[in-house]
């Protein structure tokens, strides 16, 4: 129809709606009604090209307006607005009018900066796809502080730390190119530290616990530099001074646990020399990591994933699966590009979020479990593989598989500073990198065959810890699900600079004690993953072994998870009585025997939404058009576009209507290769596709176009005219 209008939003800090065709003056004047709270301001380019602008800024636009700009689109565009009146300039003429702007601010030149690693990508993936729930990747070290505290002094020690440290001053931004390279990381000059004070109330002493929590529940901004926040909360005042607790939480998208006590430590350090600087830029640097990764050369890594990627078919949870209530239709995230699995319903009491379980062997049964490693010739964390790998094993065989010999897999965290670029072991930053790792486990071979094998394939990937999943999992050519690995385990070993040899004291403990001050050993909240099971170990200041584990409770139940991690605990305290050279892996089996094999909710693995490609892109590198279905349209509604548009990307749908959350999931391999990319939908979809270009700005991509037009009549006008907007977004994407 000649008198229908189309819409192409370029997000944005706020937006701008280019409208194409002429414009119905009533309903222009609902619209704007409804965009009040966020100051709209019209440009009447020609009789048929408006554009719209806003003038809120993030501060303080409505808790709504993120949708706003896909629900007026989808207003603007829907059927009643083409209802064959004439356009009428009358209220028009009365519409706050601004002069035409530049490009838009999603166009403007590329940030300067150095390319996101292929873990950052990954984690800022995670972020992007993930459903509602529990923040992904943030982490959290906490500490008692004893005796007075000053507040000036505090703060000079943080900040000089983030002057000294690029990690603190980083954020992610847009790199340069056609529809964006990918994420690029930016080192500021100048960040203020993010410090928070809260001082003792007599009336509402702090619920440290709900502190801790809210930390982690608050999101982190990747654009905003700064993947570090620091709280102090101050206690009833003592004999010996205030008591305070102190929280570090940080951001896995920069930061590692291993990192973070290093800052800990460099402020501690700060602190003690009354808040003043630590020395200049440390070297090496952020920076410096991420220019020697791009200077990587890939084959020899290739080369050995290609034979140490798990097998199609490898066990990978230690539990039997369960029949499922129906699954939700949202993704979950996943440590690597393909899309993730559909959570479903717990099977039990979990609900949602994350469960939570300890086992500890006491100092006599980590020391005997650490001597009898050290007999069959592997280090303490093979025996932890050794035992899980048995548990996968032992899974295996009771859903079907029998006791045959079979491969097992299990992601294992590298700390990422093996490599050889000089400084590394002193490098804050994201370097640790969840890997994965398989074994075939044979119950008539020798336990301490498996033992040397567990160790050897550790070893081997230690060469290339700098490899990513992601990465691992294209290279082996399996980009979609099921995923390689669905358990994480992560040995922490204590720092060997926290103590000088020989046990004397810590100088530091002496530079602290002449301000009066003391701080108790930090303690550990570990990330939640978006994997169903994640098992750590850390020895405590008693010797002893702290086994503490988070299991996503849409697969496993906390009694399931926790079952499994007192038979982890079970096998560890048991394996040390087991000849090394005799016994066999039956044996070690037969320590489980009687105990009843978890189970956990099994997933349907391609019940979210997918990707349906309804043309082929015309050339390499021309990109991609995703067709948002809006709800309820039929399967078959963007047939007619596919035939109509002329511009030569890529034109893919999803095979049902879906929100945001399983758009982006289905999208993944595409922004994890940061190809070119468009959104489009017939009227009904904007509001869904402009929340999908949100979140895709604000996690360090470029957001891409909207383009909203026709409807879902399925007649070849309304093909025509989306595939007008296309065209008008293809022009303004390139111009």
């Amino acid at each position: 129809m000649d008198d229908a209008i189309t819409v192409v939003i370029a997000p944005g800090t706020p937006p701008a709606l280019d409208l194409i065709g002429p414009l119905d003056a009533p309903l222009m004047a609902t619209a704007l009604v409804l965009a009040a709270p966020c100051g709209p301001k019209l440009h009447r380019h020609t009789a048929t090209h408006h554009t719209l602008h806003f003038t809120c800024r993030p501060g303080d636009r409505p808790a709504d307006r993120p949708a706003l700009a896909g629900r007026l689109a989808d207003l603007l565009t829907a059927p009643t607005a083409r209802d064959g009146r004439p356009a009428r300039p009358g209220p028009l003429a009365a519409l706050p009018q601004q002069p035409a702007p530049g490009r838009a601010a999603r166009l403007a030149g590329p940030a300067a900066g150095l390319p996101a690693s292929a873990r950052q990508r990954e984690v800022l993936l995670d972020l992007m796809t993930a459903p509602p729930g529990p923040q992904l990747h943030v982490g959290q070290l906490h500490l008692r502080w004893y005796g007075p505290l000053d507040r000036g002094r505090f703060d000079a020690a943080w900040q000089s730390v983030t002057d000294r440290e690029a990690v603190l001053r980083a954020a992610f931004a847009p790199g340069p190119g056609r529809g964006g390279s990918g994420p690029v990381v930016r080192v500021h000059e100048r960040v203020e530290a993010r410090v928070r004070h809260d001082p003792y109330e007599p009336d509402r002493p702090a619920d440290w616990p709900q502190v801790l929590r809210s930390e982690r529940e608050q999101p982190f901004e990747p654009g905003r530099p700064g993947p570090l926040r620091i709280r102090r909360v101050d206690g009833e005042p003592g004999a010996d001074g205030p008591d305070a607790r102190i929280a570090l939480t940080y951001h896995q998208a920069l930061l590692d646990a291993r990192s973070v006590r290093a800052l800990l430590r460099a402020f501690l350090w700060a602190y003690a020399a009354d808040g003043r600087p630590a020395g200049g830029e440390r070297r090496p640097g952020l920076p410096d990591h991420l220019r020697w990764l791009a200077g990587q050369d890939p084959g020899p890594a290739r080369e050995f994933w290609a034979g140490a990627v798990p097998p199609a078919g490898a066990r990978t949870l230690p539990a039997t699966p369960t029949p499922t209530p129906t699954p939700t239709p949202t993704p979950a995230a996943a440590p690597d590009p393909g899309p993730g699995p559909a959570p479903v319903a717990a099977s039990g009491e979990g609900g949602g979020g994350y469960g939570h379980a300890r086992e500890r062997l006491n100092p006599s049964e980590a020391a005997r479990l650490r001597g009898w490693a050290a007999v069959c010739g592997v280090p303490e964390s093979t025996a932890l593989h050794a035992a899980w790998a048995l548990q996968l094993h032992r899974a295996a065989a009771a859903t079907g598989s029998g006791p045959a010999p079979g491969p097992v897999a299990f992601g294992v965290t590298v700390s990422g500073r093996g490599i050889p670029l000089d400084g590394a072991d002193r490098l804050p930053g994201p370097l640790g990198n969840p890997l994965p790792l398989s074994v075939d486990v044979d119950p008539k071979a020798p336990l301490a065959r498996l033992l040397t094998d567990l160790r050897d394939r550790a070893l081997g990937l230690a060469a290339y810890e700098w490899v990513s999943a992601g990465q691992i999992r294209q290279q082996a050519g399996r980009p979609a699900q099921p995923p390689l690995t669905e358990t994480l385990l992560t040995f922490v070993r204590p720092p060997a600079a926290v103590r000088p040899p020989g046990g004397a004291e810590d100088p530091l403990d002496g530079e602290l004690a002449a301000a009066d001050v003391r701080v108790a050993p930090p303690e550990t909240v570990e990330a939640h993953t978006g994997l169903p099971f994640a098992l750590t170990a850390r020895h405590d200041r008693a010797g002893a072994l702290v086994l503490t584990a988070d299991s996503d409770r849409a697969r496993l139940t906390d009694a399931e998870a926790a079952r499994i991690l007192a038979q982890t605990a079970l096998l560890l305290r048991g394996l040390p009585e087991a000849d090394p050279t005799r016994a066999t892996v039956a044996d070690a089996l037969a320590l489980l025997d009687g105990l009843p094999v978890p189970d956990a909710a099994a997933v349907p693995y391609g019940a979210a939404p997918a990707l349906v490609t309804l043309r082929p892109a015309a050339r390499p590198g021309a990109g991609t058009v995703l067709l948002v279905p809006p709800p309820a349209a039929p399967q078959d509604c963007y047939a007619a576009v596919a035939r109509a548009h002329r511009g030569p990307q890529a034109l893919v749908t999803l095979d049902a209507p879906a929100g945001a959350t399983a758009c982006l999931a289905a999208l993944r391999p595409l922004l994890a290769a940061a190809e070119p990319l468009l959104l489009g939908c017939f009227s009904g979809g904007g509001a869904v596709a402009y929340e999908v270009a949100e979140r895709i700005g604000a996690h360090g991509w470029r957001a891409p176009l909207v383009s909203i037009g026709g409807t879902t009549d399925s007649t070849p006008t309304s093909a025509r005219d989306l595939a007008r907007a296309l065209s008008a977004a293809t022009r303004q994407e390139s111009s």
